[in-house]
């Protein structure tokens, strides 16, 4: 969206950061690491005021959000910061600063937007914010409480997308599944992806971070029924253990999840079931941990992340005394990353020989491998089916391909 005032005010739009004489830095501040990558990020950008054309450097997003005084202080090089709660003022502020008048008067909006994941596939935001409270989390803080965007307004900007010609449409929040709970006193995703499919044009719709507490029977059966909605659950779980579940105010208990997973995988043959979980939460006994173990392995997800905890500035979870040492948390992680990958191995041996529906992302640097993604992969996360070039496909052609190897957690194939 912000790229969209920049072209609205006749700025030519650069992707490599060399040429650009005005670099706009987006950050994120949810994790320790997040924050060490948006701070490399900013001090990396910052060399371009000496080596390229760079005359100003913008800082925006979460980060800035929870750190804007300390980061004026310590990063002199940057021209500008600019705080969430700045946002409606955005290209007053901005302009002000690169020295040029505005025409812009308006907020910034869903429907001021510049694609920048490519010409077949774009994200949806439906809400901002979270209020959740889970107590490892830093969002609610800095993103504020979860607000619903109005039904119509985000189907007017899917028929644009729509139009623009996106095939592969991904609806996302920090939690899909409360969407409409503070609009209209109720949840409303099932609804809305409803509606999504009866945009023409689009050909894969997906949605990510569903809570496990709010996935219905009626979104599941929306997922059923509808062939434009990927067979594709995301739903970040954080732990198993009852006891860690409740120090974390997580909404779902061990009995809870496992019906879940059991439902879906009942309900929808084939399904994909992605989630993420974290150890090494203060207080994670080996008991816990060893519940959680188990229940990978019982589970076997898909696709499974796992992150160590990050103690963040302001959270509850951050004033709990026991916390974990960090070489626990190192090995807990890999044992948990150690299973997955068998677990991976076997489920994706298990596609040889079938045949899937695939979009084209791009090519290898050699070029002498298509890179493709089927309805079981998100852009950038998960695997990708490598299919050799026949010269004849470009990125966001959708193909039909044979699986006939495996490679840790990505395919080969080749198009039938």
């Amino acid at each position: 969206m912000c790229i969209g005032l920049f072209k609205k005010e006749k700025f030519e739009i650069v992707n490599n950061p060399q040429e650009a004489e005005i670099i706009v830095i987006n950050t994120c501040g949810f994790i320790e690491s997040a924050k060490e990558e948006a701070i490399n990020c900013i001090l990396e950008m910052a060399e371009y005021k000496k080596t390229g054309n760079c005359k100003y450097l913008i800082a925006m997003g979460c980060l800035v959000q929870r750190y804007k005084t300390e980061l004026e202080k310590s990063i002199p090089e940057v021209d500008l910061f600019l705080s969430i709660d700045e946002y409606d003022n955005l290209w007053e502020k901005i302009s002000k600063v690169i020295k040029k008048e505005t025409t812009s008067i308006n907020p910034l909006d869903y429907m001021n937007r510049v694609i920048s994941t490519g010409n077949t596939t774009a994200y949806l935001k439906i809400a901002e914010g979270c209020s959740n409270r889970c107590t490892y989390c830093a969002i609610p803080y800095i993103r504020g409480p979860f607000v619903s965007r109005k039904m119509e307004d985000i189907l007017e900007e899917a028929e644009k997308l729509a139009k623009y010609g996106i095939k592969e449409l991904i609806v996302i929040a920090q939690d899909t599944t409360k969407y409409g709970i503070d609009l209209y006193g109720k949840p409303r995703l099932a609804e809305l992806l409803d509606k999504l499919c009866k945009i023409e044009g689009f050909r894969w719709i997906r949605f990510l971070y569903a809570y496990p507490e709010s996935i219905t029977d009626e979104l599941i059966e929306v997922v059923k029924r509808n062939d434009k909605i990927c067979k594709y659950f995301d739903i970040p779980l954080q732990h198993f253990s009852d006891r860690v579940l409740k120090r974390m105010n997580r909404k779902s208990d061990s009995a809870s999840i496992r019906n879940t997973i059991q439902k879906i995988r009942k309900e929808i043959p084939n399904v994909i079931l992605r989630t993420t979980m974290i150890v090494g939460f203060p207080g994670e006994t080996e008991e816990d941990f060893f519940e959680l173990y188990e229940f990978v392995n019982e589970a076997k997800f898909e696709k499974l992340g796992v992150f160590k905890y990050s103690k963040e500035d302001g959270t509850p979870a951050a004033k709990i005394k026991e916390q974990v040492h960090h070489k626990t948390k190192q090995s807990r992680l890999d044992k948990i990353m150690k299973l997955e990958k068998q677990i991976s191995k076997i489920k994706l041996e298990e596609k040889i020989g079938n045949t899937y529906e695939a979009i084209v992302d791009g090519f290898s640097d050699d070029n002498k491998y298509i890179c493709a993604r089927s309805y079981m992969d998100i852009p950038n996360e998960d695997g990708t089916i490598f299919i050799k070039n026949n010269g004849k496909v470009r990125p966001g052609d959708f193909i039909k391909c044979e699986i006939i190897e495996v490679r840790d957690y990505d395919l080969v194939g080749k198009i039938v």
